[in-house]
């Protein structure tokens, strides 16, 4: 059979696995703008909220850069995005309108589970991708920089102090923890 004939190699399980990685982070970068988005919707409609819109509109623009080098990136590397966008958009802007509906702290309670999740995994994924991906490994610490940021400053406006913080908290985090292995596969 001619090299033309012959159909593409199939990926071996370190390009499947780098394909999981960029599809999850990918969507959860969409999902965390979706997020802000919601929350956005009902804090810059209060005019005596506008501090804390502000501050939500500012780490949205740092998810929304974020979002734009997955977007190159997926490309580049040829993943497709998850199949599961239009749930994450609709889900993300619902669970950042809900949380900001319950006050700001709710709000940085919601943005504080979030970012302590995606922290966690980006510091695993670029542990896991030092040694073949070096450049990518970087950019996703970089990015764990970012959330760290996200996370602290909503330590800072009193995330622990939202009403059922504890129950919140859990549940934010058990839902995004699902929300990567679904978006690995789908």
């Amino acid at each position: 059979m001619s090299p033309a004939n012959r159909s593409p190699e199939k990926p071996g399980p370190r390009d499947k696995r780098l394909a999981e990685m960029l599809r999850v982070d990918h969507a959860g970068e969409y999902g965390a703008v979706a997020i802000y988005r919601g929350q956005r919707a009902v804090f810059s409609s209060l005019p005596h909220k506008e501090a804390v819109a502000k501050k939500i509109e500012e780490m949205e623009a740092g998810e929304a850069e974020h979002l734009k080098t997955f977007d190159r990136l997926l490309i580049a590397r040829r993943v497709r995005p998850t199949l599961l966008g239009p749930l994450w958009s609709a889900a993300g802007f619902g669970l950042g309108a809900v949380t900001a509906l319950m006050g700001e702290k709710a709000a940085m309670a919601c943005t504080e589970a979030v970012e302590d999740v995606i922290e966690k995994h980006y510091g695993e994924q670029a542990q896991a991708l030092d040694a073949d991906e070096p450049g990518l490994a970087a950019t996703i610490r970089q990015f764990r920089e970012d959330e760290i940021g996200h996370k602290q400053t909503a330590e800072a406006a009193g995330a622990a102090e939202a009403p059922g913080y504890g129950l919140l908290s859990r549940a934010i985090r058990l839902g995004c923890r699902a929300a990567i292995r679904v978006a690995e596969k789908i």
